[in-house]
């Protein structure tokens, strides 16, 4: 049920909102989705991108994944870092900086590549997607409204930006869902709980803290969403 003030949307009208923003914008179009890990940013990101262009009939969107931007794991085993991965310092930021900014103003038409992630091999793999002719672009990461002394290079995502949406999900959904995930990806139990307390959900608050700075807040409900 919604709350008072708030308002019970749809992902068909999500995408027309997105539709009607980049209409009529010179160069592309780019929607930042922010959250903490295990929101279902890349749920939400995939479901705009299927509408956009089941709408358009063609390919107008496509997604352009923070998580393409982790440091490599021998970069970070290296530095003593792997059991950090997924803290803004593991990150390669200013190349996220640089890739936004050449999506956003190369001319549709001409291949823009951009690294995604693989949840298998748990590492970046570059040119995982090529923007070519579309004028809408998904970016959707924990840390694009992060404006932090601390953890330099972050405040430089937010105005390359058009539109951000921060997806909002109580903790203890989280946690369950990212304990999960450890599992998922190799982890044991007990290690996965572990990696979760001590890293991932330090993690979600701090991005928690990031909320207000976000165009809509939006939350999950039932097969749709809700704009709080």
């Amino acid at each position: 049920m919604a709350t008072r003030g708030s308002v019970e949307t749809s992902l068909a009208e999500l995408a027309a909102r997105v539709r009607r923003r980049a209409n009529g914008q010179h160069g592309r179009f780019v929607l930042g989705i922010a959250g903490p890990p295990g929101a279902g940013k890349s749920t939400l990101a995939r479901g705009i991108r299927d509408e956009l262009n089941l709408a358009a009939g063609r390919r107008l969107a496509e997604i352009a994944p923070m998580d393409g931007f982790h440091l490599a794991g021998e970069r970070l085993r290296a530095d003593g870092n792997l059991e950090r991965k997924g803290e803004p310092d593991t990150f390669d930021v200013l190349g996220y900086v640089d890739a936004l900014r050449e999506v956003r103003y190369t001319p549709p038409g001409q291949p823009v590549p951009w690294p995604t992630y693989s949840r298998e091999l748990h590492e970046p793999v570059p040119a995982g997607v090529v923007f070519e002719e579309q004028t809408i672009v998904v970016t959707e990461g924990n840390y694009l409204l992060l404006d932090d002394p601390g953890h330099p290079g972050w405040s430089a995502v937010r105005p390359l930006l058009d539109e951000t949406w921060y997806l909002d999900v109580p903790e203890p959904v989280i946690e369950q869902r990212l304990i999960r995930r450890h599992i998922r990806g190799g982890r044991t139990p007990a290690a996965a709980k572990i990696k979760v307390a001590h890293s991932d959900m330090r993690n979600a608050r701090l991005v928690e803290a990031t909320r207000p700075y976000a165009d809509l807040i939006i939350k999950k409900a039932g097969r749709g969403y809700r704009i709080d």
